[in-house]
């Protein structure tokens, strides 16, 4: 088998070269800039094979090749487990002088922040009615508000087992909870001295 030339095949007899620009050492004119992957056989730079490392100048993607930390994953602040979601609940009392607000927010996961959502929402139900402000405004708006926010919560998926620390409880649904009716005493209240006006002014 015929053993194929070495070397440049351009290279052209040393007495004509200065008229062959690809006659000099490397194939390249001389002056001319060299690439990397010809310069004293370096290996080559560019990711043409596998195993040969990114281009410098074109980072490979990815937050850790780019030099980035991975984002941090959302946590519940009750148990630590994920995936969380960033809630607000909100808790109001009205007495006939005196009204207080009370709030719990952050990164809640499905249970404890289903179980936030209940212990709030019946917290306004039985205790939020007392004064004429909060009987038409106050506490109507925060049981809506938690309402709209559970959803958020009840999207998510409960943490895995063995992921997270001790949670709360939810217990029982607000329905199933005694004190949950009390807010009933003012509107029968109100249904009482309506129906008695009308009966006394007929």
């Amino acid at each position: 088998m015929t053993t194929p030339p070495q070397g440049n095949p351009y290279a052209a007899d040393p007495a004509t070269a200065g008229s062959n620009p690809y006659a000099q050492q490397g194939g390249y004119p001389a002056g001319a800039t060299v690439p990397p992957q010809q310069q004293g056989g370096a290996t080559h730079p560019y990711p043409a094979q596998p195993g040969h490392q990114a281009y410098a100048g074109h980072p490979t993607p990815g937050f850790a090749a780019a030099g980035y930390s991975q984002p941090p994953i959302p946590q519940c602040r009750f148990c630590g487990g994920a995936p969380a979601v960033d809630v607000t609940f909100r808790a109001h009392r009205g007495l006939v002088l005196l009204m207080t607000f009370r709030k719990l927010d952050g990164m809640m996961c499905a249970t404890c922040g289903l179980a936030v959502y209940r212990a709030l929402t019946t917290e306004t139900l039985w205790q939020g009615w007392w004064s004429p402000f909060s009987l038409v405004l106050l506490t109507p708006f925060t049981l809506i508000h938690n309402l709209v926010v559970s959803r958020k919560v009840k999207k998510l998926q409960a943490p895995a087992p063995g992921q997270h620390g001790q949670q709360i409880d939810p217990g029982v649904p607000i329905h199933r909870r005694p004190l949950a009716y009390v807010g009933l005493v003012p509107v029968l209240w109100i249904l009482f001295v309506v129906i008695s006006g009308l009966t006394q002014g007929s």
